[in-house]
């Protein structure tokens, strides 16, 4: 191995100080990121993508905590160990949240019927449920919806134009008993989403 550096021009000094922490920040990042993906999946209800990344996780993790042990006396390495899991953490959000998959339950409540949202809601065909309740104050409208997270944004967007003092939460939804609502539909728009987010 250090003939084949010298070769190149490159020192072994250089490599164990310099590559080889890169590495292991590298293969960090990308086994970190991969981990928070395979939890969205599995939260999903992804049975087959999610085990597929498991594989390729696990192989990750391995050759970089191989290269901590060949280097057990570097200090940089374990920098760059918990360096690439830090990033990869935030990696793996940002990408999460990019690809927007599966489905979130939408709780509304305010001190008044919000009949611009209802209508919305019917032209786009979502399912709901509207019901009367009291509250700390009084009587309170409760709505309750459960749509696509891709289209999140821009129904919260008409929530507030509604009202924009309503109080609302957000539930990540793991599966849903009916057919056409179903999860699982999203499936084949996965590799639609994760080359545009790519191409980005």
């Amino acid at each position: 191995m250090q003939e084949l550096l010298e070769s190149i021009g490159i020192s072994q000094t250089l490599f164990d100080y310099l590559f080889m922490p890169l590495f292991i920040f590298l293969a960090r990042v990308v086994d970190v990121s991969i981990n928070t993906l395979r939890i969205m999946f599995v939260l999903n209800g992804k049975r087959t993508v999610a085990p597929v990344l498991g594989f390729f996780e696990a192989l990750i993790w391995l050759l970089a905590i191989g290269q901590i042990f060949q280097n057990i006396n570097n200090p940089l390495s374990y920098i760059a160990y918990a360096g690439g899991y830090a990033m990869g953490t935030y990696v793996g959000m940002v990408i999460e949240e990019r690809l927007a998959l599966g489905r979130v339950l939408v709780r509304i409540i305010t001190p008044e019927p919000l009949p611009e949202l209802v209508e919305y809601m019917k032209e786009k065909e979502y399912r709901f449920t509207s019901v009367g309740a009291e509250g700390r104050y009084g009587k309170v409208m409760l709505m309750f919806t459960v749509i696509k997270r891709e289209l999140l944004p821009g129904f919260i967007s008409k929530l507030k134009e509604s009202n924009e003092k309503a109080f609302y939460t957000i539930e990540s939804v793991k599966r849903i008993s009916e057919d056409d609502l179903n999860v699982m539909e999203d499936r084949p728009r996965f590799t639609t989403r994760l080359r545009n987010l790519i191409r980005k």
